[in-house]
């Protein structure tokens, strides 16, 4: 496969962007949201941030409390939590995530190099974003742009819907799915008069983490859900999956990027093909990942051997993808359309869970 990445990689790193606060630090820019306005490539940067360290008795994570409607400090003793995973802190009456992540707008003419803002575009504002606002998908549609994000907090992780014209000022339109609920894409379209969207659902004692599909009428109003693709034993996504770039029409159908994961958190990238008129149905799907943590920026960092997109742009024949490289900084490839499409094999589609075990943090 012809994939190219950037000898500019990592294109953004936590030294290319300004803390949103005195005294913090940026830990992490990456899983960022795509797109086109006029002769600008936009990204919404999912930056995490934290205070910077300064007790050794103590660990510090940032809240936002909904009733003062500022960012708080939480002083977690460092005795007795549970550090193994760098994203979590383990109490025992709660848990806690290592930083807090706000979105941060970028503008670049060439799709390459890249202008930061200083001050976030959307910051937690709600009881359900306490825990932060992460990985952000951006999809053209009614005019302007819809951008979908898991928000996070103590009640779980929740869907937000903000509408968009410039990226200078947005519209909160509330609260989409059921928590808890991630790795949401919008298709670009409506199909047969309805809007679809892709989604992960929670995990019960009986589901795994699969990507399902729904439809509206509004894009308020969501239902209809059907289970399209699950995870796969035995391969390189059998722990879970989920939606990454918003989909590419294509004349052979609807094309998805998505994520996978195994037992050892590794993330990978990888395809499926889905019926242009009958968005639920999947044509096809890759057996092996298109693109694997191979260069130092993306199996070392803050969270190592991972590939995890929220946006790709098709520029003619051309896949131009950008991802989040070991949870730290932001990353670009080139990759031919139908090279990608070539890895799909019609034998591989499913619709099916097969018994797998949970395992480890997730995104």
């Amino acid at each position: 496969m012809a994939l190219i990445r950037s000898e500019s990689n990592p294109i953004l790193t936590c030294q290319d962007v300004p803390p949103s606060r005195e005294g913090w630090e940026v830990i992490g820019v990456f899983n960022a949201g795509v797109a086109r306005l006029k002769d600008e490539v936009i990204l919404l940067l999912r930056v995490a941030e934290r205070p910077v360290p300064g007790d050794a008795d103590f660990y510090l994570t940032p809240l936002y409390n909904p009733d003062t409607k500022e960012l708080e400090v939480c002083r977690i003793p460092r005795e007795g939590a549970d550090f193994s995973d760098p994203r979590v802190v383990r109490t025992p009456d709660q848990n806690y995530l290592t930083s807090i992540s706000h979105i941060r707008l970028a503008r670049s003419r060439d799709g390459i190099r890249f202008e930061v803002e200083a001050i976030p575009a959307l910051e937690p504002a709600s009881e359900y974003e306490a825990y932060g606002i992460e990985d952000p998908r951006i999809t053209p549609l009614e005019g302007g742009f819809i951008i979908t994000y898991s928000a996070v907090s103590q009640l779980g992780i929740v869907v937000p819907l903000v509408y968009t014209e410039d990226f200078r000022s947005f519209e909160r339109r509330g609260l989409i799915f059921h928590p808890d609920n991630k790795d949401v894409v919008l298709f670009p379209e409506k199909i047969g008069g309805k809007y679809y969207a892709l989604h992960r659902p929670s995990i019960s004692h009986y589901a795994k983490p699969d990507m399902w599909i729904a439809e509206s009428p509004d894009l308020e109003h969501w239902g209809h859900h059907r289970h399209v693709a699950g995870i796969r034993p035995g391969k390189w996504d059998d722990t879970r999956i989920g939606a990454s770039a918003v989909p590419i029409r294509t004349e052979q159908g609807w094309l998805e990027l998505y994520h996978g994961a195994d037992s050892h958190n590794r993330y990978c990238m990888g395809a499926m093909l889905f019926d242009l008129e009958e968005p639920w149905k999947l044509i096809a799907r890759c057996e092996l990942p298109f693109m694997e943590p191979e260069e130092p920026y993306e199996t070392d960092g803050f969270f190592g051997n991972v590939i995890f997109a929220c946006g790709a742009l098709l520029d003619g024949e051309t896949i131009r993808l950008y991802y989040g490289a070991a949870d730290s900084c932001m990353a670009y490839a080139e990759v031919p359309l139908a090279d990608v499409l070539g890895t799909l094999s019609p034998s591989s589609k499913t619709g099916k869970t097969e018994n797998s075990s949970d395992g480890g943090a997730e995104e």
